[in-house]
């Protein structure tokens, strides 16, 4: 994982350079804490010197980037500042230890959002010329150092309102060069339906995370297995766009097949063979997909026989077996059973032991809602007597 140290330069009793409303120990704080957010949220491994307006001396900010993540050379420190002196744009001081590529890569990245470019550049001890002039270079060991000026807070041109206004693109431009720098995928601020994989996640761990599918993440980010590797971003599909596909359901604690089929009048066997599943067992997180039907459902209630629903819906028990996938004739209440559409219509032939309470409940209305739709002034019926049902 790719490693970096975020310094907020000055800080406490040292505010650095102001002027025109800005203070550079307060930009360069909330400058570090948005690039330090923005990568963290990218998957990499990230420190600050500081985070909150405290005194460092040089020597212990030197302490923080070295003990953060040891004195190697694949640490980055990108120790951030505000310039003085009346120029305008911005510039990266480099280590004499290391190349341009970074430094130049920041400049052009904060080109990208307008700001002016001075240079990237190295400079020199006068006393020891072997050495760098300053100490977040000299002293950091074998970690790639940088200096990154943002503008000039006295500028005669357009820095200053740029600093205020433009702090958070010109923070957005050090974090798409740094990903560019380590070749890693960047991810846009706004999109936020994108996750970038961590130590120790898995597919399951972050469909669990974001509510969604193991299988839709593998589908909508062409993966072919479920190996992840730190600081893969995958695409998190939404709620929405799952929608689109299927009708979803979010398994939440308490919730079993049995409750799942009956809430969406469906049936078990069914919501086993559209979500491949191998058991009937659930996790809290995991997504189903729910069965869209054209088809009416009942439940089985006491007494019931399918004989009796046949009977009821105009069909056939041979074709209530066929569309449930039934092994057997016998029910359970409680069960859901899908009729046939063909068989259903919007009209019911009252049979012998019928009465309007019955044919109310089992066609999930009310018997007054019989009596107005049939313009009935009294609750008897006669066999034969054909029923509007809606």
């Amino acid at each position: 994982m790719a490693k970096v140290v975020i310094d907020a330069g000055h800080g406490g009793n040292d505010p650095g350079a102001s002027g025109n409303g800005i203070i550079e120990k307060e930009y360069t704080l909330k400058i570090s804490e948005y690039i330090y957010n923005r990568l963290k949220d990218l998957g990499l491994d990230v420190k600050m010197t500081r985070t909150t307006d405290e005194t460092l001396s040089p020597t212990e900010r030197v302490n923080r980037v070295l003990d953060a993540f040891g004195n190697t050379s694949d640490v980055l420190v990108i120790s951030n500042h505000i310039n003085a002196g009346g120029g305008d744009g911005a510039e990266v001081i480099y280590a004499l230890r290391n190349k341009d590529t970074l430094s130049n890569l920041i400049l052009s990245e904060l080109e990208n959002e307008g700001q002016n470019i001075r240079k990237a550049y190295q400079r020199r001890l006068p006393s020891n010329t072997a050495k760098d002039y300053y100490f977040m270079q000299r002293n950091t060991g074998n970690t790639e150092a940088i200096t990154v000026e943002y503008g000039f807070l006295d500028s005669t041109g357009d820095d200053v309102n740029q600093l205020k206004t433009r702090w958070e693109d010109y923070a957005e431009a050090v974090v798409r060069a740094v990903i560019e720098y380590l070749n890693l995928t960047y991810v846009p601020v706004e999109d936020g339906n994108y996750y970038t994989v961590k130590s120790s996640d898995s597919l399951w761990s972050i469909a669990k995370k974001f509510n969604v599918s193991v299988a839709d993440l593998k589908e909508t980010n062409g993966l072919t297995s479920s190996m992840l590797s730190i600081g893969d971003v995958l695409k998190i599909p939404t709620v929405e766009e799952e929608k689109t596909k299927e009708n979803v359901y979010i398994v939440k604690s308490g919730d079993s097949l049995y409750k799942i089929a009956q809430r969406y009048n469906t049936t078990v066997n069914e919501l086993v063979a559209l979500n491949n599943l191998n058991s009937t067992a659930l996790n809290i997180g995991q997504t189903l997909k729910i069965p869209t039907s054209s088809t009416n459902t009942y439940t089985v209630k006491s007494g019931d026989s399918l004989y009796k629903i046949a009977q009821t819906y105009n069909t056939t028990v041979n074709e209530l077996v066929a569309l449930n996938n039934l092994n057997s004739t016998a029910l359970s209440i409680g069960q859901t059973l899908k009729i046939p559409t063909s068989s259903s219509s919007n009209t019911y032939t009252v049979k012998s032991g019928d009465s309007l309470y019955k044919i109310a409940q089992a066609n999930n209305t009310t018997a007054s809602r019989l009596m107005e739709l049939n313009n009935l002034s009294s609750t008897l019926l006669s066999i034969g007597q054909v029923l509007k049902l809606n």
